[in-house]
């Protein structure tokens, strides 16, 4: 059976190469025709448009920036949106708003077809691992179907109960990893500020209960200085930020970590490095500790 795959960036490039490497027989598009030709050369099929993509499949992937994005591709809102959901299982990987997903479900299954969320937790390079942990949300059937299809991508899948239960567990996750290297930042910041040789508080944090696979890392990242090899992006962080915030307000949960780490990348993100990885936020304290002297 042809599987399709919509959005080759970051995270869904290693993630179509795994699924592409174990001998899925695949069918990728990507509005970027460059990031297409490593799949070409596994041996996946390229689509010339997301319309053929439904055409030749009944499972696609999506691994799209946003709602717009995925309405796009989807047809949502035309004529053709019935045809690209009649009969097929669309499975949203990305990161949107529980509410945008909510309605999604709702249309795809009124057209006749299935919907799973499946949005994942990693970054770059447990995605080229294919060791990204995977949050499930939607139909039993619909998610069963595309459950073994997922293994080259996910070390682990778990299921979150209806939609969007799986886009409100990424946020909570998403949560805590912001608010965890924000810390972890501030406290290199510290170090760092008080001449303390940041190699040894690298190796002691490494070795210490507060050590996690992020923590190890964000922490060489942020004592090499290398924010350019991107993980998440700290645009892409506050657009998560963002969706967390909403999603907070409208289910009235205080977030007060939260709302301090929008004010610093919205800080870092103003100074310049939009594009950095997320643990580039050490600017922001950077430039708070000398706007204070």
């Amino acid at each position: 059976m042809d599987i399709g795959f919509i959005g080759l960036g970051t995270m869904g490039q290693p993630m179509a190469l795994n699924l592409a490497r174990a001998g899925t027989q695949l069918i990728v598009w990507n509005r970027s025709a460059d990031r297409c030709e490593s799949l070409r050369v596994t041996g996946a099929t390229v689509a010339t448009n997301p319309a053929e993509i439904f055409e030749r499949t009944r499972v696609a992937f999506l691994m799209l920036v946003d709602g717009d994005a995925v309405d796009a591709v989807l047809g949502r809102g035309t004529s053709q949106f019935g045809a690209n959901a009649a009969h097929h299982t669309i499975v949203h990987m990305g990161t949107t708003s529980p509410d945008y997903s909510r309605g999604l479900d709702s249309d795809i299954r009124k057209a006749g077809g299935r919907y799973v969320e499946a949005p994942v937790s990693g970054s770059r390079k447990p995605a080229e691992a294919g060791q990204l942990l995977a949050m499930l949300a939607g139909e039993d059937a619909a998610i069963e179907s595309v459950r073994p299809l997922l293994e080259p991508m996910c070390q682990q899948t778990m299921v979150c109960g209806p939609v969007p239960n799986g886009l409100l567990m990424k946020l909570a996750v998403n949560l805590f990893l912001m608010t965890t290297v924000t810390g972890l930042a501030e406290a290199a910041h510290f170090a760092e500020r008080y001449g303390l040789d940041m190699q040894q508080f690298r190796t002691i944090v490494d070795a210490g209960q507060m050590a996690s696979g992020i923590s190890r890392v964000k922490i060489h990242k942020l004592v090499t200085r290398d924010f350019e090899e991107v993980q998440a992006s700290i645009v892409n962080v506050l657009e998560n930020n963002r969706l967390i915030a909403d999603a907070a307000r409208a289910g009235g949960v205080a977030s007060p970590l939260l709302d301090v780490c929008y004010a610093l990348f919205g800080e870092t993100r103003a100074l310049g490095h939009g594009q950095s990885d997320m643990a580039a936020v050490v600017h922001a304290f950077e430039a708070r500790t000398d706007s204070s002297k």
